[in-house]
């Protein structure tokens, strides 16, 4: 029975024969997964959940004394970036191609994204640096600007009035708790891939007259390019893996002392860009609220490679992405927060008329 199921799907499973390199990306955000899961496992049975040796068990402890900690440290701070930076390829070609239509497998794929970012979110603050503690506070202040019921769900997230010790430990408990979740969406989401099948890069609706078995016209491509994406792995891990860690993250959380520019992870800087855009933190709320829900609709538009005014504002939109992200990691001064208001506007405007300019009656 199990023989024949995982022959089923992962053999036999009649796939579009005309799928491109961009849809290798789903298979390289699994393979990525894995090492974080078998490296967080790792990780958190040296980890001590306290804000007075947090810092030093990650820095001393498990980077300095234990074997290969160093290793398995780096392979799973890398591990959070080399993930988004392919899901951000994989929801580009979901936009492009338009494979939001596939409305089960777009919804759990998109709660896949936010989970994913709440649970970066949350491991990012475990080493109890510097940044990682004045992003924690930051942050988490956000939640008091919602009208009503803001301050009694930061004090249940927090664990008080402010972020302390009580905050790392169910910081902790929810990270490695969203883990599982997280692997049993992926299981869900392929379900609903295997069941509704994929879109394809020719927007075919009768795509599968022309298929061909996953194994091994689609095996070969997979692993070619994680081959590929794990050479780069490895080779930012033995030769500069400290590439990605800001020099406050050198330094111990100090509730006394505020880092010149707090910034978080460059898979948050558009985000945080629009954030600050707005002097009111509610205002910059509203603002990621509404991109996320733009982003999330599913409506029944056509593939870019129908429209040359689709793939414009396409680009437009990657384009508006990376101005969001550089503006994200620079000071909150002139003129880079007026230009994150008129970039976060623009990138609003963009989704929604590639959202809805295009909609097809049938």
């Amino acid at each position: 029975m199990l023989v024949n199921l995982l022959r089923n799907n992962l053999v036999d499973l009649p796939t579009n024969g005309y799928l491109n390199y961009y849809w290798c990306s789903g298979f390289a955000i699994g393979f990525f997964l894995v090492i974080q899961v078998v490296s967080g496992i790792m990780l958190s049975l040296f980890y001590v959940a306290n804000e007075n040796i947090s810092f030093s068990v990650v820095m001393e402890d498990i980077t300095n004394s234990l074997l290969i900690g160093w290793l398995i440290r780096y392979a799973h701070v890398w591990g959070v970036s080399f993930i988004f930076l392919i899901f951000i390829i994989h929801m580009g070609r979901a936009l492009y191609y338009s494979s939001y239509t596939k409305v089960g497998l777009w919804n759990v794929g998109f709660v896949l994204y936010l989970l994913m970012m709440v649970n970066a979110f949350l491991g990012y603050v475990l080493p109890w640096h510097q940044m990682s503690y004045w992003a924690a506070t930051v942050l988490t202040s956000v939640i008091q600007s919602v009208p009503y019921v803001g301050n009694i769900i930061y004090i249940y997230i927090v664990g008080g009035f402010a972020v302390t010790n009580l905050t790392l430990v169910r910081f902790f408990a929810l990270h490695v708790i969203l883990a599982f979740v997280i692997l049993g969406l992926v299981v869900v989401h392929l379900a609903y891939l295997h069941y509704n099948g994929s879109n394809n890069s020719l927007f075919s609706s009768s795509g599968y007259t022309d298929v061909v078995r996953f194994h091994s016209y689609y095996t070969n491509k997979d692993l070619f390019v994680v081959s590929g994406g794990l050479v780069l792995f490895i080779f930012i891990l033995l030769y500069c893996p400290n590439l990605a860690l800001d020099e406050e993250g050198f330094i111990a959380g100090d509730p006394m002392v505020t880092p010149a520019n707090i910034k978080p992870e460059w898979y948050f800087l558009f985000f945080y860009a629009m954030l600050r855009s707005v002097s009111s933190k509610l205002g910059g709320l509203i603002f990621v609220i509404i991109f996320l829900i733009l982003l999330w609709l599913p409506t029944n538009n056509s593939s870019c490679v129908y429209s040359v005014s689709r793939q414009v504002l396409f680009w437009l939109f990657a384009c508006d992405l990376l101005f969001l992200s550089y503006l994200g990691a620079c000071p909150s001064s002139f003129p880079y927060v007026i230009l994150g208001q008129l970039a976060s506007t623009f990138m609003i405007l963009i989704l929604f008329c590639y959202k809805f300019f295009w909609i097809n009656n049938v």
